[in-house]
């Protein structure tokens, strides 16, 4: 159990809840900018639900009601990812605030260049740093494709294309993503995006040390 000293703490910091396949961008822009990591409590929710959005909002809904109340404020670290709205109801219940966009491709690439990509090729499946890493067990195990291959059909005979939106350069990652297009016969683009919108989740945030003195 925490002390009085470390709940006063916890009251001045910002609660920022997220996709698990964020984990490595989050923590990556909290060590660049001292003081932030004083000030966010970061949390992360299973990175494989990107191919389980229905289950998002009820588990950010339980885990608000549950911790939202010990911290300044809440920013959660998803857009809407699939969940068709239901998150932002939740995050209406605890004045939680999320990332703008559709999805982490649409705040990872800018929604100008991610429209630009769409209308160019609608059929488009994109990757990020961390599905790259993670193609086997997300894409190919998570979809059940190492299992029943006939599936490809069914997830892919609509795309023609696949676009490496990538957060860091990383030439391992760039072959990696490039054979992964060949595999699937698509056609492959890389774009070296950055984070983004993703620094949104830390807007506003005074960036003082906390102390427990």
């Amino acid at each position: 159990m925490g002390t009085g000293k470390d709940s006063d703490i916890q009251a001045k910091k910002r609660l920022v809840l997220g996709c698990g396949a964020l984990v490595y961008d989050l923590v990556r822009i909290t060590k660049q900018n001292p003081g932030l990591s004083e000030r966010v409590e970061l949390q992360c929710l299973p990175a494989s639900w990107h191919n389980k959005p229905q289950l998002i909002a009820p588990a950010v809904d339980k885990y608000l009601a549950e911790n939202g109340s010990k911290y300044k404020d809440i920013f959660i670290a998803y857009a809407d990812c699939g969940t068709g709205g239901s998150l932002d109801k939740v995050l209406e219940k605890y004045n939680a605030r999320r990332i703008g966009g559709a999805h982490c491709y649409e705040f990872f690439a800018g929604s100008d260049v991610f429209y630009e990509l769409h209308e160019k090729e609608i059929g488009t499946f994109y990757l990020t740093d961390y599905l790259v890493k993670n193609f086997q067990r997300l894409i190919i195990e998570g979809l059940g494709l190492d299992k029943y291959p006939d599936l490809f059909e069914t997830y892919f005979s609509n795309y023609k294309k696949l676009v490496y939106l990538a957060q860091t350069e990383n030439e391992q990652w760039q072959r990696d993503a490039s054979k992964y297009a060949e595999d699937f016969g698509f056609e492959y683009e890389y774009r070296l995006v950055g984070t983004g919108s993703l620094d949104e989740v830390f807007k506003d945030i005074e960036l003082t040390p906390l102390t427990s003195n």
